[in-house]
């Protein structure tokens, strides 16, 4: 009997969301645009209409759009009356589609306004009224009041922030799990509030609100070489609006005014460079909760400051999202108890402890260990340590709130007795973004590099995109960002997140236009440079492509345009951008570890190729936005600087001055090369340079990014692979054949005996070198949007590197897409689900092409691994005994162990580009020639008997 399938006709609406915010609560958008997605076993299904409806707080259908004929789903205008400060209301959706049933309505999702007004706030900023010592971090200071209910409350919402970052409690309960709060923004422009439902922690009677502030980014010591402190304001201030709604709907507020009681507590000092510092014996139990004796508590004041500049957060708080049991402790060469916990982290210890009242814990973090010590040089001046002062009273469970760190490893002094594994947890802290991108191959090694990527992230998405989370800089570097923001939106939803990073970067962007190379700008030169600034356009380009969204565009495009005008009027008629400070390729593998910027890329040609590829940003960006004049003015002058680089840096033939793998990457990437013949050209020039360096990174942060997919486009995909798989010194696998949990910021952060780079700047988490894993996500595994947003699909895998399999998945803004491949026995399968509402195109290894909807697909096609089986001789080329690695090794070995001192010259002449290098002729010129030969003849025979 043969059992037909019953197709899955069902049809939900789901992910319903309000700007980008699946719990839009205390947003201050008045018409919150919405997006859905849809959930069928239809095949080929598409979205012909759909119906929004709106509810009051009180239940009470107060809009209904009725069907609307469209089969848009992402950021939907708001179809209502405006909302207003404190609305609370409820929206649901159902849609058409071209087959099947009409969906029912979605799960409501409740959407709730904070304060959209300045004049909506009665609140005032207060601080403790006494002087400070304000060259050095000091004591938190700790803000309360009590109030009386006058009835049964039926709403309540708290609406705080602070000039500094708080932590806030109500009647002896943590009002939320958010942390760092209100975290880091240009805080003279831009100053984030929080929103609160605090409705379950209020009681009848007496109640009582307290805060403790720390100095945060706002006051604490900011940048490197010692940094500065207090560059945003010496006073730490609270806002604080609670707002009661009582049964019989009375309203009562309670504000932060002179009211409110301060004092000192247990924070001796906190700073998230240093550490913080905790004596448990100076806590006051209870001072958060009402009938607390605050009489020996001190007056506030009242500072005044400006209101408008208060905003709702756009992205997720930050938050402790997990936690490390630790793996292993031991003594270190010099006696210290060391702890290690498998993972390089960011965030803090939580330890279990007890002992005698006034013993001191002492915790100190670091990445590395060198020499069997913990390695603390790379920490610069970050003292990265904490210090907990026990109170002496039984078994006590301590974790700092207003510091982070990054770290593997934790020196611990002081500890009390026996230290166990079960005393301690490393917290990870950052971003609570939604994970939306997953990878996965043959090669576990490949599989690390891309775990690596996603723990780099996740430690330097803290707020804002930093660098490093460790040592005395953690800023917002905009270079790191421009390279990464393509990764970053595969892995995470960080529209939000990054959205709102760049309204600080048009905030603190000069008047000139000139971008600063960290956001928000704490330096005091502001460094514009090319590739970095450049975060101005590249960034929201990347949004919107990833996303679909256009009113990225749209806010931020007043920036993108002053940002190419800066460089214009930098450059004048030449457009050749070659005056002022740049960082070049910054970190190729060539410069020296004192001068990160020597790399072998003139300056000139990266900024003159960025002015080009900026300009035409802003072109793509105007034609989006409807801007013609704006799209023509900007198309016509990213033609003339392409004239302007091709006439000054490339030849007739396509030779590009400087003559490294970044400048062909960057030419061909950009478009910057004027003919076909100049283009291929350019690739079989490129080709030559990768593999004349031993298929080893050539490149920095400007051209690593672009080098995999610039030999793609000239049809080098063995050459990109080669690079990929490459786990000698440098490459992508060198850090995790050493260890390596995180992305290191140099190739060699750790050299192969041990040691710590001798450079002043290394760090251990930097993500910007795993921008290579949108290579990973895009083409092995392929899968791309064709178009913004995904609404139509790329299907494209290009099999290499000796995998066998490679699979990515990512949630779209129209659902769940998967591209997964195996490679069998010369049998190329690939699988694709293609999201409702969306199409895709299929490119097979063979060069089918197909157009799809919406489904689930698969393909089986005859597909040959170019090279193998490939036999090994005297005359085999680099390429061909690079194929049979473990012989390649040996090789080197024999030819080490026959003349030492001649090794690098064989390596050199094999892997020359030059026609006819091969194994045989490679060993030209060493001593003792023939007998060599021989050696090696006996070895290829042997290997492949």
């Amino acid at each position: 009997m043969t059992i037909t399938p019953v197709p899955d006709t069902t049809l939900r609406v789901t992910g319903l969301q309000a700007e980008h915010h699946p719990h839009p609560f205390g947003i201050t958008t008045p018409c919150p645009r919405l997006s859905w997605r849809t959930e069928t076993g239809l095949p080929a299904w598409q979205q012909r209409a759909y119906q929004i409806q709106q509810f009051n707080a009180a239940g009470e259908l107060v809009g209904d759009t009725g069907r609307i004929e469209s089969s848009e789903s992402v950021v939907r205008p708001w179809p209502f009356e405006p909302l207003q400060s404190r609305e609370h209301c409820r929206v649901q959706v159902q849609v058409w589609g071209n087959a099947g049933p009409l969906s029912g309505f979605s799960e409501p999702l409740v959407i709730e306004t904070g304060l959209l007004q300045a004049q909506d706030w009665s609140a005032r900023f207060i601080t403790p009224a006494w002087e400070e010592d304000l060259t050095k971090p000091q004591p938190g200071p700790l803000l309360r009041r009590e109030f009386t209910l006058q009835g049964a409350v039926r709403r309540a919402r708290l609406y705080i922030t602070a000039l500094g970052v708080y932590d806030v409690h109500l009647n002896g309960q943590a009002v939320t799990t958010d942390v760092l709060t209100p975290g880091w923004t240009s805080y003279r422009t831009r100053l984030r509030y929080q929103t609160y439902d605090v409705t379950a922690l209020l009681h009848d009677g007496p109640n009582a609100i307290g805060a403790l502030l720390g100095d945060g980014w706002y006051r604490g010591r900011l940048g490197f070489g010692g940094g500065k402190r207090n560059l945003y304001g010496q006073r730490l201030a609270l806002l604080a609006q609670l707002e009661l709604e009582y049964e019989d709907g009375r309203t009562e507020r309670v504000v932060s005014d002179e009211q409110w009681r301060a004092s000192t507590g247990p924070v001796l000092a906190a700073d998230l460079y240093d550490g913080e510092t905790y004596d448990a014996r100076l806590e006051q139990p209870g001072w958060t909760e009402p009938n607390f004796d605050d009489r020996s508590w001190r007056p506030v004041c009242i500072l005044s400051e400006d209101f408008a500049r208060l905003t709702g957060p756009e992205g997720p708080p930050v938050r402790r999202t997990e936690r490390l049991e630790p793996k292993a402790i031991f003594a270190s060469p010099s006696g210290r108890t060391l702890v290690d916990f498998g993972q390089n982290v960011v965030g803090w210890l939580r330890i279990t402890v007890q002992g005698e009242a006034g013993h001191t814990v002492t915790l100190r973090h670091a990445e590395v260990l060198e020499h069997g010590e913990l390695g603390t040089r790379p920490l610069r001046f970050a003292a990265a340590t904490d210090h907990y002062t026990l109170k002496g009273e039984g078994v006590e469970t301590w974790e700092p709130r207003f510091t982070f760190h990054g770290f593997r490893y934790v020196q611990v002094d002081g500890w009390p007795g026996e230290l166990r594994l079960e005393d301690l947890q490393a917290v990870v802290v950052h971003s609570d973004l939604q994970r939306t991108g997953w990878f996965e191959c043959s090669d576990p090694l490949i599989n690390q590099l891309h775990q690596n990527v996603v723990w780099g992230m996740r430690g330097n998405f803290l707020d804002v995109p930093t660098d490093c989370p460790q040592r005395d800089e953690r800023l917002g570097w905009t270079g790191d960002i421009q390279v990464f923001a393509p990764t970053a939106s595969f892995l995470y939803d960080v529209s939000g997140f990054l959205s709102s990073w760049l309204k600080d970067l048009a905030a603190d962007q000069l008047d000139d236009g000139a971008v600063p190379a960290v956001i928000p700008n704490v330096l005091d030169a502001p460094l514009p440079a090319a590739a970095w600034g450049d975060a101005a356009t590249v960034v929201p380009w990347a949004l919107y492509q990833r996303y679909g969204d256009a009113t990225v565009l749209e806010q931020q495009f007043t920036s993108m345009k002053a940002w190419v005008e800066y460089i214009h009027r930098r450059t004048g008629p030449s457009l050749l951008w070659t005056q002022d400070f740049q960082f070049g390729d910054w970190l190729d593998p060539a410069a020296p570890p004192t001068n990160p910027a020597g790399g072998r890329t003139q300056p000139g040609v990266v900024a003159t190729a960025y002015f080009a590829r900026s300009a035409e940003l802003v072109a793509h960006a105007a034609a989006v936005l409807g801007r013609t004049d704006d799209a023509t003015q900007y198309r016509q002058l990213a033609q003339d600087i392409r004239a302007a680089f091709a006439a000054e840096y490339v030849t007739a033939n396509g030779r590009i001055i400087s003559d490294s793998s970044t400048a062909y990457a960057l030419a061909l990437q950009f478009a910057l090369l004027e003919s076909e013949d100049q283009r291929a050209s350019a690739g079989q020039r490129l080709r030559a340079l990768v593999r004349e360096g031993g298929y080893h990174i050539s490149t920095g942060f400007v051209g690593t990014p672009l080098i995999c997919d610039a030999l793609c486009s000239v049809g080098e995909h063995d050459a990109a692979y080669r690079l990929l798989t490459q786990t000698e010194c440098p490459s992508w696998l060198y850090p995790v054949t050493m260890g390596a949990t995180t992305i290191w910021e140099r190739w060699d952060s750790m050299l192969p005996d041990g040691r710590i780079n001798p450079g002043e700047m290394t760090s251990f988490n930097h993500y910007a070198l795993g921008a290579v894993a949108d290579w990973l996500h895009r083409t092995v595994a392929g899968l791309a949007p064709a178009e913004p947003g995904y609404r139509q699909l790329e299907f494209h895998p290009v099999p290499g590197g000796g995998l066998t399999s490679a699979c990515a998945r990512h949630l779209t803004p129209y659902g769940l897409t998967e591209s997964a491949w195996d490679l069998q026995d010369g049998t190329f399968t690939l699988r694709a689900v293609v999201p409702p509402n969306t199409t895709a195109r299929v490119t097979l290894p063979n060069g089918d092409v197909h157009q799809v909807a919406s489904g689930t697909h698969a393909w089986t096609v005859p597909h040959r691994t170019a090279g193998v089986g490939e036999p090994v001789t005297l005359d085999s080329d680099f390429d061909t005994l690079t194929r049979h690695p473990e012989l390649y090794r040996q090789v080197l070995e024999t030819v080490q162990a026959h003349s030492a001192d001649h090794l690098d010259s064989f390596r050199a002449s094999l892997q020359s580009s030059l026609a006819g290098a091969s194994l045989q002729r490679a060993v030209w010129g060493i001593p003792h020639r023939e007998a060599l030969l021989q050696k090696l003849e006996r070895l290829i025979t042997g290997q492949l008997a």
